[in-house]
């Protein structure tokens, strides 16, 4: 399925094991005479003492003592176990995940006595922490880091006919518990409404901490902080020091919404001013301070939404409501400073469904309404948001799978929308998962807690199926940010290219794989860089996405309460320091390079060239570039690029890699030059190396052969199919101004000669499809015999370069056609500044071989302009053409015209 779900916790395979060894030992303490109540590593609590009932100490493994105990026992007491615990296995539940990933779960005996346990996650035992002998239900439930102190909320369980055996007037009892031994336990509240605690996981090193700090939260909307000092006794004993008096203080009031990040130990909350929403943020420190980080208004009517908890434990009070009829909100934030707040409202139809999310990083919220196919079905199961890093999903089982890009969210094609008629649907977990810190997502129903990942495979599968343009875009995107070996996922990404080369209507394949892969390829090194480099060759996009209406709003930006920023908080407000004052855009594009290229391209064809310092360091750049791309590619090249210099490629490399430099080095603070410039070798190579490797696969897959680069053979469908492919890279590189590997057009001529007949052909060169480069010429004039037909193609394509050029080519060529080209050339740089001179009736005809007045005097004219001006035609390749070569010339030319 396009989530991918590995399991790190499972109840069932984790901790029953665990529980049924636990209760065999129990009836097997019973069965020796311990007498009803007894349980062997179980705790007995009375109000201001504890008792201890043999087996295992209290937070340890089963010891091997008892596990000899049980092997004693007659089978039919491990059954009765085993049968005791299956019938009461619904009652078996995570209550809790803390900030180390340990679990907290709970289970009721056959009595309706309450047990603790903890899954450590790092040792992956279970440890025993508590028991009540009382049939009370959990409200919520946290532990600090050193598991010497053990915070609950509980309530009566209902059953009918029950009498409270809480303190008389309260509904809730708040406990503090002495767990390291067990001891003593301090009761917190005592309320007629439900509390809710959470012990505070300073980011600090491993050893204990003398005081812990606990969050209260209570139905009545106000949330509280106590801060509790431990002292040791005794050697390990742990007590709390002055438990008649713990220090306290009120750090919110008047919330309706809270959310805990067990991973960054930060609590969000809404209140409520004058009916507006306000989001706000506390952080807190290992210093034992916390400080509001920001307030963010929000857009949305919580007055009569009742109060909602997120993430302060798995109780079953929450699981008893019917999600669809409740609000849905979550916030979301990732490593690259993103914050995002995830609404759904209650539903009010049956229809359609809509959401939004508010990208307070990006200044803007989305409205999205989605319309569900089965109008008949009831919608029974609330929406499920999920942070996956760069993405959010959005799914409503049986229904539909939202995968929104957070973090370029702009255009709504590189987010993926798929309806109840994909078969993605189907195989998506159909029970509510909630979204913990960063890639955790808890199956309170199960008790299984997963890490959630985008499914690369499953994705590149769905790519090749996939019949909308939207679709592919954004699987593009997904598949890209994932991340999982590039080298191999590049390689696939191409074979699909190469098979729906023209599938694609709304854009680009070849240039938006170029783009977003190279986006990605750069895009962990540094932060901003989302900012600075193009993450997609689309500006924008008017498609209409089926079955989605979408809304975009421009809001408030949250109001930052601080004002020095670490980790995340110096990203965030980055981003928001951005939206306020980067218009337009910092994206880099090539619009400076293309301007500069142009410029010493006619510089060159004019001869005016500047500085020969300033090309030499460009040229210099082009060589780090592809020795930086050589390198990293250690595997042989089945394509001929790289071969040779291509002088103007090279100028377009090293112009990209200088503005790409001076871009970065402009709006990269605090960046070392020396990492910038590394980086910009990386992209520019990466971009080069993307080119190559659509090539090769190109090549690879038609089993082109070397004498596919040869004149005298007939081309075969491979050719054509390779000659294909790089005019559509030429064309995506073309657009986007972007450089190609020294030996491409080579490389393409040369398949064109072989693919297209000549009309084609010399249409191709006229319209900048394909360019004459030296070396494709001149192995044209060496390769090629005089055919009448090769001599037509012959001089096409000198007539149709540069002057220099041409003169440089048409010296390869032994023919009356090229002598005559040459001999023109030599005859117009010789009049050029010619002053005709009076008549001289004094001519030599012995010097002569033919009496041909006209020719013999013009003849006479360039002699004598040659032995006066020798510097006018001594230039390199031409030093052997004077007046007499341009007499041969003419009369080798006339001949051939005259047919003798």
């Amino acid at each position: 399925m396009a989530l991918r779900l590995i399991a790190d916790f499972d109840l069932e395979k984790d901790v029953l094991p665990w529980l049924r060894v636990q209760q065999a030992a129990s009836a097997a303490a019973g069965a020796r005479g311990g007498g009803p109540g007894a349980s062997l590593g179980f705790v007995t609590l009375t109000p201001g003492r504890w008792v201890k009932v043999g087996g295992a100490a209290p937070g340890q493994s089963l010891c091997r003592a008892t596990l000899l105990l049980l092997a004693s026992l007659p089978s039919s007491g491990l059954l009765i176990a085993h049968s005791v615990l299956e019938n009461n296995y619904e009652c078996l539940r995570v209550l809790n995940v803390e900030q180390n990933r340990n679990i907290i779960y709970t289970y009721k005996d056959n009595k309706g006595n309450v047990f603790f346990g903890l899954y450590d996650y790092q040792t992956k035992q279970n440890e025993h922490l508590y028991t009540f002998e009382k049939d009370l239900q959990v409200v919520s439930c946290s532990v600090n880091r050193e598991k010497t102190l053990l915070a609950t909320s509980l309530v009566q369980a209902a059953k009918e006919g029950r009498s409270n055996e809480l303190q008389p007037g309260s509904k809730c009892l708040t406990l503090l518990v002495e767990i390291h031994p067990i001891n003593n336990v301090k009761v917190l509240k005592a309320v007629d409404s439900y509390i809710w605690v959470q012990f505070l996981y300073p980011h600090v090193e491993s050893r204990p901490q003398p005081e812990n700090h606990l969050l209260l939260l209570s139905e009545e909307k106000y949330i509280e902080q106590f801060h509790i000092q431990v002292v040791q006794e005794d050697g390990n004993r742990v007590v709390i020091k002055n438990s008649g008096h713990l220090p306290r203080e009120r750090i919110a009031e008047d919330f309706v919404w809270a959310q805990w990040d067990m991973s960054e130990q930060r609590l969000y909350y809404i209140d409520l001013k004058k009916s507006r929403s306000v989001l706000k943020c506390i952080q807190f420190y290992a210093d034992e301070h916390f400080n509001l980080m920001f307030e963010a208004p929000l857009d949305i009517s919580l007055s009569d939404s009742g109060f909602k908890l997120v993430n302060f434990g798995y109780s079953h009070l929450q699981d008893q409501e019917e999600l669809s009829e409740h609000l849905t909100l979550c916030v979301f934030t990732n490593h690259t400073g993103s914050l995002c707040v995830c609404y759904c409202p209650n539903f009010d139809s049956w229809e359609q469904i809509t959401y939004s999310v508010f990208y307070f990083h990006k200044g803007h919220s989305k409205t999205f309404t989605t319309t569900l196919g089965s109008v008949d079905s009831r919608v029974t199961k609330g929406i499920t948001f999920l942070n996956l890093d760069y993405y959010v999903a959005v799914y409503l089982p049986g229904h539909f799978f939202h995968l929104l890009n957070i973090q370029h969210p702009d255009l709504i094609c590189h987010s993926l929308f798929l309806t109840e008629n994909s078969e993605v649907i189907d195989m998506l977990p159909h029970s509510p998962l909630q979204s913990l810190s960063g890639s955790l997502v808890l199956d309170s129903c199960s008790g299984k807690l997963y890490r959630a990942f985008l499914n690369q495979s499953y994705l590149l599968e769905f790519l090749w199926n996939s019949r909308l343009d939207c679709e592919r875009m954004a699987l593009l995107h997904c598949v890209l940010s994932c991340g999982q070996d590039p080298r191999r996922l590049e390689a696939k990404i191409i074979q699909w290219i190469s098979e729906n080369i023209s599938a694609c209507h709304s854009f680009d394949l070849i240039q938006e794989f170029i783009i977003a892969s190279s986006y990605w390829s750069i895009y962990p090194e540094t932060s901003n860089m989302d900012k600075l480099l193009p993450y997609s060759s689309l500006l924008t996009w008017d498609t209409e996405i089926p079955g989605i209406t979408l809304v975009t709003e421009e809001i408030p930006l949250p109001l930052m309460k601080v004002h020095s920023f670490k980790g995340y908080w110096e990203k965030l407000n980055s981003n928001l320091e951005y939206v306020k004052y980067s218009k337009p855009h910092l994206h880099y594009n090539n619009s400076v390079v293309r301007r500069e290229w142009h410029n010493l391209i006619s510089e060159e064809k004019t001869g005016k060239r500047r500085s020969t310092v300033y090309v030499r360091n460009i040229l210099d750049n082009a060589i780090k570039v592809i020795s930086n791309l050589e390198a990293k590619n250690l595997e042989p090249r089945l394509t001929p690029l790289f071969q040779e210099e291509d002088n103007h490629q090279q100028l377009l490399i090293g112009l990209m890699v200088s503005e790409l430099r001076d871009h970065l080095l402009r709006h990269l603070q605090g960046v070392e030059k020396k990492k910038i410039e590394q980086m910009v070798l990386d992209y520019v190579s990466k971009l080069l190396d993307l080119i190559c490797q659509i090539l090769e696969a190109s090549w690879r897959k038609h089993n082109l052969h070397p004498w596919a680069l040869h004149f005298n053979r007939q081309a075969s469908a491979a050719e054509f199919a390779v000659f294909h492919i790089m005019t559509r890279i030429l064309e995506a590189t073309n657009t986007l101004f972007l450089p190609l590997p020294p030996g491409f057009h080579t490389l393409h001529v040369i398949l064109g000669v072989r693919c297209l007949p000549l009309h084609n052909l010399l249409h191709y060169i006229d319209h900048g499809v394909l360019l004459l480069t030296e070396a494709a010429v001149t192995r044209l004039m060496k390769d090629l015999d005089n055919t009448e037909k090769n001599e037509k193609l012959k001089f096409s394509i000198i007539m149709r370069l540069p002057p220099l050029t041409g003169q440089k080519i048409c010296r390869l060529w032994d023919h009356p056609v090229s002598s005559n080209i040459i001999s023109r050339n030599h005859v117009k740089r010789l009049l050029q500044n010619y002053n005709k001179q009076p008549w001289s009736s004094v001519m030599d005809k012995s010097s002569f071989s033919v009496e041909f007045l006209p020719l013999n005097y013009f003849i006479h004219i360039l002699t004598d302009i040659e032995s006066s001006n020798p510097a006018l035609y001594a230039f390199e390749g031409h030093d052997n053409v004077d007046a007499k070569f341009v007499e041969e010339a003419a009369l080798k030319h006339t001949s051939m015209l005259l047919g003798l």
